[in-house]
C-alpha cells in the first residue's frame, strides 16, 4: 500500500486536485451511509455525489502488494492464468463461464466460494466471466475441485472453467427479449443454445487461436458484433407499424420525426372513424429498421415475427497482434427466427468453427485465415452461398471483399 501511495505522489504530486492517499489509508466502510442515516431526520447527514469507492480498495491483497510489479503471465491450463511478480509471489486467476443474467441465489453461492477460497474477492470480466483469485497451488486445486463438483439439477456445470487461450470465449451479448424494447431476436436463449453446442471448445485448447463470439439483438449493436470473430446479429426487415389510432395520444410527433437518423419519417394526416388526426408515415426506401422511432414513440412498434431474423458476420477482431484490427464482414444476410433452439443459427456457427479449426494455422485468427485462403474459398468451405447481399455497397465502405482485380481461386475458377 505505501509503495502504491508513493508512486501516486510521484506521478501526481503537483496535481491540485483530490488527494486519494487519505482515502486509501483507511479501509472501505460499507456501513457508513447506514450509520449516518436517522429515520427521524431523513435529510440530515445525506451523502451525495461522492462517486464510487477507489478501485484499489477492492483488489485482493496479493494484487495490491504487487501492483505494477508483475513480470509475466501464462495460461497453465484452460481457464487458469498464472501471474508471477518481481517479488516472487504468484496469483492464479480461475475464469468461469457465466450467464449475463443470473439469480440472487447464484450470486450468494459465488460470494460463498469467494469467502472460502479468495479472501472474499471476486470479479467479473467484460465477457460476463467470473474470476476467482488464489495465491497457491494447493488453493488452486481445492478451488477447481470445488467448482467441478457444483452442478445444476440437470447435470450441467454451474461454474465451467475455461474461456482462455485457443478456445471459444464466453459470448458477450445484449439484453434481448428479457429487457430491451427494440430487439429483433432474443439474446440469452441464442447464447445458451450456441454455447451448449460449442462447450467442448470453451474448456479446451483445440482451436488454432482464440475465437470471440458476440451477439447483438438488433442493429444498434450494444454487443461487440462489429469486431468479433463470429457475430450473431438480430435484424428487422420491415419498417415500423404506425398505429394511427393512438399515436397522437402517446407520442410527441416532432420527436418521432427527429429521432430518425435517415429522415425516413414525415408528418402526415389521416382520417380515422370520420375524424382527421395527425400522424406520421415511414418512407420504406430510406428506413434502416433501427428502432430509434419506437424508442421515442411506442405507437410505432418494430418487432415482427415473420420479418425479424438473424445475420451472421465473421472475421472481426480488436487485437493488433500479427495483423491489424479488422471489422466483421457480412456472410449470411438472413436466417429465420427459430426460438427456442435457433437450430439453423447454431448449425452455421458450428460449421464455421469446425472448418476454421481444420484449416487454419496455429495462432491464426478466423479473419486472417479467411483472407489467406480467400473469401471465395471461405464461403465454399463453409457451405455458405455467396449472394449479392454479401457485397458491401455502402458508399463510405473503403474496405470490402473486392476493391481490386486481384482475387483468390475458388471452385468456380477451378473448373
Amino acid at each position: 500500500m505505501n509503495e502504491y501511495l508513493e508512486k501516486q505522489k510521484e506521478l501526481y504530486g503537483d496535481n491540485p486536485g483530490f488527494d486519494v492517499s487519505e482515502v486509501l489509508a483507511k479501509p472501505y466502510d460499507k456501513d457508513l451511509a447506514t450509520s449516518l442515516y436517522n429515520p427521524a431526520k431523513p435529510m440530515a447527514n445525506r451523502i451525495t455525489d461522492i462517486g464510487p469507492a477507489h478501485f484499489f480498495q477492492f483488489l485482493p491483497p496479493v494484487i495490491q502488494r504487487n501492483h505494477g510489479k508483475w513480470k509475466y503471465h501464462e495460461i497453465v491450463e484452460p481457464g487458469v492464468i498464472k501471474y508471477v511478480s518481481e517479488t516472487g509471489e504468484t496469483c492464479f486467476a480461475v475464469r468461469c463461464g457465466s450467464a449475463r443474467l443470473i439469480t440472487t441465489v447464484l450470486l450468494r453461492e459465488i460470494a460463498e466460494i469467494a469467502e472460502k477460497y479468495c479472501n472474499s474477492s471476486v470479479r467479473w470480466t467484460t465477457r460476463n466471466n467470473i474470476e476467482f483469485h488464489v495465491e497457491t497451488e494447493d488453493q488452486l486445486r481445492a478451488l477447481l475441485d470445488d467448482l467441478k463438483g457444483r452442478k445444476f439439477p440437470g447435470g450441467s456445470y454451474k461454474f465451467p472453467v475455461g474461456g482462455t487461450g485457443a478456445c471459444v470465449t464466453n459470448i458477450v451479448h445484449t439484453q434481448g427479449w428479457v429487457h430491451c424494447h427494440t430487439p429483433a431476436i432474443d439474446a440469452s436463449s441464442v447464447v445458451k443454445v450456441t454455447m451448449d453446442n460449442l462447450f467442448e471448445y470453451f474448456g479446451s485448447h483445440k482451436l488454432p487461436a482464440q475465437v470471440r463470439v458476440a451477439l447483438a439483438c438488433c442493429l444498434n449493436m450494444c454487443g461487440a458484433v462489429h469486431c468479433s470473430d463470429i457475430a450473431i446479429l438480430g435484424i428487422h426487415r420491415k419498417p415500423p407499424l404506425v398505429e394511427d389510432e393512438r399515436i397522437s395520444g402517446v407520442c410527441e410527433l416532432p420527436l418521432a420525426v427527429a429521432a430518425c437518423p435517415l429522415g425516413a419519417i414525415k408528418p402526415a394526416s389521416v382520417e380515422v372513424n370520420g375524424e382527421k388526426i395527425k400522424t406520421v408515415r415511414v418512407n420504406q426506401e430510406r428506413c434502416m429498421f433501427c428502432g430509434n422511432c419506437y424508442t421515442m414513440c411506442p405507437a410505432m412498434p418494430l418487432a415482427d415475427h415473420e420479418g425479424d431474423g438473424i445475420a451472421i458476420l465473421v472475421g472481426g477482431k480488436i487485437s493488433n497482434r500479427i495483423t491489424a484490427p479488422k471489422f466483421s464482414k457480412l456472410i449470411i444476410p438472413y436466417i429465420p427466427s427459430e426460438p427456442p433452439l435457433w437450430t439453423s443459427t447454431v448449425k452455421v456457427v458450428r460449421k464455421i468453427i469446425e472448418t476454421y479449426s481444420n484449416g487454419a494455422n496455429k495462432y491464426e485468427r478466423l479473419g486472417s485465415w479467411a483472407e489467406r485462403i480467400g473469401w471465395e474459398r471461405f464461403f465454399e468451405k463453409c457451405d455458405i452461398p455467396f449472394t449479392d447481399k454479401s457485397i458491401d455497397d455502402y458508399r463510405l465502405a473503403y474496405n470490402t471483399y473486392h476493391t481490386t482485380t486481384q482475387f483468390k481461386w475458388s471452385v468456380h475458377t477451378d473448373k
